[in-house]
């Protein structure tokens, strides 16, 4: 926060309020224009204010003290407070220092506060001092005496009071804390941010992170501070601020970081470093400490940016944004000749010009290579605007091309004599310094791969006739499809110029090793994105089916766009063929589908095992909830069940044709066969959405693959039947029996049963027609069964208190005389059957009516 040329202005703008004591506390940061009393701000302090007239006091709220040349200057800050009715005097009034040694020392003010000469009645005013206390570095033992002119005094003064500067007092704001203080006139708070150390050259440099909270209604601009970076030892050294003065500009309201650099030594013990500011008084020729803040510990930044990446970088407080976008190399007799795109874009609402930079492409080994930057230097950007500069570098060929980074050093210009990276020992003034800062920036990684061979996730630029674009492998799966595999490679087109790209109509081939699958190459890809804005992007989707048998080791991806004549080419690559992995969802997991009118969330509602004699049938239900806005059709979801020995069962799907409404529910469901020697108990599905012909699965529709796949993770089970008929449910029934009779007449060969019952249908979930079957088996009280199949609907009837009524008829049954029955339902599905609930009932005889009872 100093100006240019480090020149200042008279005027002292603010003073430090008193930070925090050894012990860690601070003052509040809500204290701004009126400063606390040290007794108040203090914690546990018995400093109170001294009494100097009736309804005149003075109270202590700031000392300071910083290294001169001349001799160490002590600042305090006294504040009078006149609750008389008439003005006070301050010429009555005086402030001396007594030092431990017992020297006193009168308090001269500062030239800002010269001619503050009266304290108005009801009002207060705050005065800051200064004086030479020499060699005298601690505040320890420190006193401040009052004094008063009175007539009657010995040597016309009497001592009001004193304040003692508490032990454990500390002058420095604690990391991570804010102060409460003014800079040019405007409320600001104001804390220590960061310390970041950044190596280079066998240098160490400090980077100094403030930030700032303009308060009050004007821009504040640069105060004309100096800045110093001084270590737990007391060695300081002159920061530069990290750009020019007019930058430095805070709306109102606005928060702001504000960075300065230096250099320091790489012995320095960085521990407890705090930066202090100040400000000179070009009539006294002093340099009077204004505040200081405590730093948080030193970090160390990771400069690597990644291939692909992007970094940010601030210049002249606007976000710049750089990428390394393309490098491209060949060999040309013992060089390699590299060609470097970096991209830049103003991020930032004004435009921008690039300081100077040192750009060289370092080797693994640590060799360097100087790279011209006159494309870069003095770039100006407007806002928003990118633009793609090409760099030149040969690196010889013996060098292992592989771990390149292209470095970026900024040279940060001072002024000589400035002591921008000085450094003071023991209260000595600025040492001379350096003209200028070399400061690392950036390393970004080159990407060295052959020409057209790509790896998953990374970025690549390109360039037709069709516009500027980059590129990205998203993933290179493989998954299960009837006797087949099915091979896709998922690419994302992103638009990276300033006008609109439009794609063609796409066509594709995939290759995989010398295996030629254009033929039988299927792309997937929104037709409506197909035009792209700047910044967007385009999903697309390659797939093929082989051999589950076969093997391949790298993928060759060919687009291109066909005319009446000719293909043309779009773009093509080869990746290794590293397979990504599916993505697992986990137990009670999510599987979501996106995908303009598709997004939706899908969830296992229930799994269930049908033990067979022969085999088991698996059984899955899904809840599918939609998440548009609109009613939608949905996607029409595929999959396979897998064992944990990686066998894969395709699972027939039932699904709904009909449109889901925002928020709906639709019931969907899997079963296969498995052989009884499987396990079902770590079982899990594979599921996607269905396409045919290059488009997502509409109803009726047969699929010919699936993708966006997940793993859900199934639980299996085999529910327990109920003991009793009140409820039994078999969606979307539920079936509650209220009460059975059965029925024997004497020498009747006929058994009659009446059920009553509840019938009712939930619909809070829509789903296809259902396969399962309700199943009641009646056991008589001779063990023998018949069973019974209802429909529900037809032999059942919905709505409350209903009455279904069957009859068996045997010969056995003319000398049954009492007994049970037993009613049992089961769910039936693809001819096993579950258990659902059984229930006994108590059998009633009926006798014929005899001859006396009919005399009687």
């Amino acid at each position: 926060m100093r100006k240019h040329r480090f020149t200042y202005t008279a005027l002292l703008l603010s003073t430090f309020v008193i930070g925090q004591l050894a012990s860690g506390w601070t003052a509040p940061a809500a204290e701004a224009a009126v400063k606390a009393p040290l007794a108040a701000a203090a914690a546990g302090s018995t400093i109170s204010s001294v009494t100097l007239a009736p309804g005149v006091s003075a109270s202590l709220t700031d000392v300071n003290i910083w290294p001169q040349s001349g001799g160490n200057i002590l600042t305090y800050t006294l504040r009078y407070s006149n609750n008389s009715g008439s003005s006070a005097n301050l010429l009555h009034y005086f402030s001396r220092v007594v030092t431990p040694g017992g020297s006193v020392i009168p308090g001269n003010p500062v030239t800002a506060d010269a001619l503050k000469k009266k304290v108005l009645a009801k009002n207060s005013l705050s005065v800051t001092y200064y004086v030479n206390i020499g060699a005298i570095k601690s505040l320890n033992g420190i006193k401040i005496s009052m004094n008063v002119w009175d007539a009657k005094a010995k040597g016309y003064l009497r001592q009001a009071g004193s304040f003692t500067v508490p032990a454990n007092y500390s002058t420095a704001v604690a990391a991570g804390k804010t102060l409460s203080t003014t800079m040019n006139d405007i409320p600001v708070a104001a804390g220590g941010e960061s310390l970041e150390l950044y190596k280079y050259g066998g240098k160490v440099y400090a980077k100094v992170g403030l930030s700032l909270t303009n308060k009050g209604n004007k821009v504040l601009g640069d105060p004309g501070y100096s800045a110093y970076l001084i270590s737990a030892s007391g060695t300081s050294f002159e920061l530069a601020l990290n750009g020019s003065p007019t930058d430095f500009k805070i709306q109102p309201q606005e928060k702001k970081s504000i960075y300065y650099l230096t250099e320091i030594p790489a012995y320095l013990n960085t521990s407890n470093m705090r930066v202090q500011f100040t400000k000179t008084d070009e009539t006294l020729k002093l340099e009077l400490p204004v505040s200081s803040y405590k730093l948080p510990a030193a970090s160390m930044p990771n400069l690597v940016v990644a291939s692909g990446a992007a970094k940010k970088v601030i210049i002249s407080s606007n976000a710049v944004h750089m990428r390394l976008s393309n490098a491209s190399v060949y060999a040309e007799d013992a060089q390699a000749v590299w060609s470097l795109q970096l991209k830049v874009t103003n991020s930032g609402n004004k435009a921008v010009t690039f300081p100077t930079y040192e750009l060289a492409v370092k080797s693994v080994s640590g060799k360097t290579f100087p790279v011209d930057a006159k494309a870069l230097n003095g770039l100006t950007l407007k806002p928003l605007e990118s633009k793609v500069i090409t760099l030149k570098v040969q690196v010889p060929l013996e060098i292992e091309q592989s771990g390149l980074q292209l470095m970026m050093i900024e040279s940060l210009s001072t002024d000589a004599g400035s002591g921008a990276g000085g450094q003071t020992e023991g209260g000595a003034g600025p040492a001379v310094t350096s003209p200028k800062l070399i400061f690392p920036v950036a390393y970004f990684s080159i990407p060295y791969t052959l020409r057209g061979n790509v790896q998953n996730g990374q970025e690549y630029p390109a360039t037709n006739q069709y516009g500027s674009f980059s590129y990205r492998l998203q993933s290179l799966q493989r998954y299960p499809w009837k006797d087949d595999d099915i091979v896709i490679a998922r690419l994302q087109i992103t638009n990276t110029q300033q006008v609109t790209l439009t794609l063609p109509e796409l066509k594709a081939a995939l290759k995989l090793d010398n295996n030629n699958l254009a033929a039988s190459t299927e792309l997937m890809m929104d037709q409506e994105a197909a035009v792209l804005a700047p910044g967007k992007s385009a999903d697309i989707a390659v797939m093929a089916k082989i051999p589950y048998t076969d093997d391949f080791d790298t993928v060759s991806l060919n687009l291109f766009s066909k005319t009446e004549t000719e293909s043309i080419p779009f773009l093509d690559f080869t990746a290794y063929g590293t397979l990504t992995a599916i993505n697992n969802i986990e137990r009670g997991g999510t599987y979501t589908i996106t995908g303009k009118g598709k997004n939706a969330s899908v969830q296992e509602k229930r799994t269930i095992v049908y033990e067979g004699s022969n085999s088991n049938i698996i059984y899955t239900e899904l809840l599918m909830s939609s998440d548009e806005k609109r009613q939608s059709k949905m996607a029409r979801l595929q999959g396979y069940f897998k064992t944990p020995d990686g066998q894969f069962y395709e699972a027939k799907p039932n699904q709904t044709d009909n449109s889901a409404t925002p928020g709906g529910k639709q019931l969907i469901s899997f079963w296969a066969k498995l052989p009884k020697t499987v396990s079902a108990s770590d079982i899990s599905l594979y599921l996607g959405s269905g396409v045919t012909g290059g488009k997502l699965s509409e109803s009726g529709q047969e699929a010919s693959g699936f993708i966006n796949i997940g793993s859900l993770m199934l639980t299996p089970g085999k529910p327990a039947p109920a003991t009793n008929l009140s409820t039994t449910v078999l969606y979307p029934y539920t079936l509650n029996v209220l009460s059975s009779e059965g029925k024997i007449v004497e020498s009747s060969d006929t058994l009659s049963i009446n059920i009553n019952y509840n019938l009712l249908r939930d619909n809070s979930f829509d789903s296809g027609e259902q396969e399962h079957k309700l199943v009641l088996r009646i056991t008589d009280p001779y063990g023998q069964s018949q069973e019974k199949l209802l429909t529900p609907g037809t032999d059942l009837t919905e709505g409350y208190n209903n009455t279904f009524s069957m009859s068996i008829t045997r010969d056995i049954y003319k000398k049954l005389r009492s007994g049970t029955y037993r009613l049992t339902l089961f769910d039936e599905f693809q001819g096993e059957r579950l258990e659902l609930s059984s229930e006994a009932y108590v059998l009633r005889y009926e006798p014929l009516p005899r001859a006396e009872d009919d005399k009687q």
